[in-house]
């Protein structure tokens, strides 16, 4: 079975969050999201999850003030973090399920 991608074309994506395409290709061009498809600027499609990071970004950019090579140090932190929490969750899932199965087997 094949994973569903939800896709947002550069045009819709800025009509909206209300984003200049300026403000994405600054975003692409320093690595924080890229274009799921699409070789021209016109044609890009972006991914639902990278528009989530797309527009933190943008966000930090507006309310801080600071500059993109140290947003996209940001956003890849924050990208790690929820990775770190989405794998320690597993991990306790998975020690519950092992604690009550020891348990129940007692």
């Amino acid at each position: 079975m094949s994973d569903i991608v939800l896709g947002i074309s550069l045009q819709e994506l800025c009509v909206q969050e209300g984003i200049t395409e300026t403000m994405v290709i600054e975003v692409v061009e320093h690595g924080i999201a890229e274009p799921l498809a699409g070789n021209d600027i016109n044609d890009w499609i972006f991914e639902l999850n990278s528009v989530h990071w797309m527009k933190k970004a943008i966000r930090l950019y507006h309310d801080l003030d600071i500059d993109w090579v140290s947003i996209a140090i940001v956003i890849d932190l924050l990208q790690q973090k929820d990775v770190l929490l989405r794998e320690n969750e597993r991990l306790k899932n998975q020690l519950d399920r092992f604690v009550n199965h020891v348990n129940d087997r007692h």
